[in-house]
């Protein structure tokens, strides 16, 4: 079974090649997710250009993913890849919102547009916090651009009426989304009124 050895081995080579282009992808994946939640932070604090530095580093790590694993598609469609895609989006779009910045196109970010979506739904819970950032510092007013933003990508992702399984459960985090919406114009709306009595206040007690 000379025959049988060589092809046995030939198949050990390729399945050890294979497993350490995983590996590194799997690496590779949690830096992404890594340098996508540090570039969030980071946009957060108004430090866009270390968010810039960080967005950037995902995406070198993402290219190198692509690079290594052109010969083995079964693993770079096994899902982490994908995860890391997702995180990747989120955080460019986060940051081009917070700079007031136009939404970065998925071609140019070269994501899948699954990933793409799904990040955006996850941007929502990010403009959340920043509505809520503003509140707390009472600067309800700069709040309302955030919320006209998270209410136009709700209004964009439920026009996206395709089964789960092509737009990788897509449904459950516009769901998500919609509920995010509206417990943050709820809680804007009340901040803004507030700060509409208090000016009132303001100028009622300026008269007596």
């Amino acid at each position: 079974m000379e025959r049988l050895d060589e092809i046995l081995e030939r198949i050990r080579v390729n399945f050890a090649e294979k497993y350490k282009a995983r590996d590194k992808a799997l690496q590779d994946s949690r830096d992404i997710i890594r340098y996508s939640a540090n570039a969030i932070r980071a946009a957060h604090r108004r430090d866009f250009a270390a968010a810039h530095n960080l967005v950037q580093s995902a995406k070198d790590r993402l290219d190198r993913i692509k690079a290594d694993l052109v010969s083995y598609e079964d693993i770079y469609y096994a899902g982490f890849v994908q995860d890391a895609e997702k995180e990747y989006a989120e955080a460019a779009a986060t940051l081009a919102l917070l700079e007031g910045d136009p939404l970065p196109d998925p071609d140019d970010l070269a994501v899948s547009y699954v990933a793409y979506l799904n990040g955006l739904g996850e941007v929502v819970g990010e403009l959340r916090r920043y509505v809520l950032d503003a509140i707390r510092r009472r600067e309800a007013a700069i709040g309302e651009q955030a919320l006209a933003a998270m209410d136009d990508i709700y209004g964009g992702l439920v026009t996206i009426d395709f089964p789960d399984g092509m737009t990788g459960d897509l449904r459950r985090t516009t769901d998500a989304a919609r509920g995010i919406l509206e417990r943050t114009r709820g809680d804007l709306t009340m901040a803004l009124s507030q700060s509409e009595l208090e000016v009132k206040l303001r100028e009622f007690e300026k008269r007596l």
